[in-house]
């Protein structure tokens, strides 16, 4: 194991957040720092045993950190962590950020509840443009949709494709969306990786990437996704 990976890995990033809390709270707005809060609340009930949910739940913090300036000594620093590791990653990776979170949460104000938080991405997101689950159907002709796909629950219009993930015009997906969305995990966490999309990147010039589809050389999309996940 490489210095960064698994259990080192994950502390290393919940370390690195309690070491710059102060510089995260002036650079995230309202918004951004109450869904920190909110990832690292699941990450903190994730069973330690199901590594999977693990490091699902670490990058869904990570993602958090996006807005976070390029030059900012913690976005730098996170970027080079890496989180792969084995099962064993769990435990103290959980344990870690129950710390973290006490520290955090201690004391006025109190935290939002985290239902609203994420009741307020979650209606962000769902408003901007997208496909109806019929029109994506259409264009596989009747065929289910690949699960890397981002799909959002609406449960006023039902099953919301993304807009961005389709070229003007008609046709499938960007093929680099798709990539883009496994590394991203998108089937097990579609709202994560439509806020990537969907939000502002220090990596990629401050622009949100669904802006630079076309725009930027398909493999700086990917190296930006692949950096916030794997550290590379």
């Amino acid at each position: 194991m490489t210095p960064g990976d698994g259990a080192d890995g994950g502390t290393r990033v919940l370390g690195l957040i309690e070491e710059h809390l102060d510089g995260i709270r002036a650079h995230l707005t309202d918004e951004q720092y109450q869904l920190l809060l909110t990832r690292l609340r699941a990450l903190a009930g994730t069973p330690p045993n199901d590594a999977r949910a693990v490091r699902r739940a670490l990058q869904g913090v990570r993602l958090c950190l996006v807005a976070l300036p390029f030059d900012h000594p913690l976005r730098q620093a996170v970027d080079s962590v890496r989180l792969a590791g084995p099962a064993s990653a769990g435990e103290p990776v959980v344990l870690r950020t129950r710390e973290l979170l006490a520290r955090l949460t201690a004391g006025p104000p109190p935290p939002p509840d985290t239902a609203a938080v994420i009741a307020a991405v979650e209606h962000r997101l769902r408003h901007a443009p997208a496909l109806s689950a019929t029109e994506v159907r259409a264009r596989y002709r009747g065929s289910p949709p690949p699960p890397e796909l981002i799909r959002l629950a609406d449960p006023d219009h039902g099953d919301r494709y993304p807009e961005f993930q389709f070229p003007p015009g008609g046709g499938t997906p960007y093929e680099v969306v798709l990539e883009v969305n496994r590394v991203l995990l998108a089937d097990a966490d579609p709202w994560g990786a439509a806020d990537w999309w969907l939000s502002g990147n220090a990596w990629l010039g401050g622009g949100p990437p669904a802006a630079l589809l076309g725009v930027r050389p398909d493999r700086e999309l990917v190296g930006a996704a692949v950096a916030l996940v794997e550290g590379d």
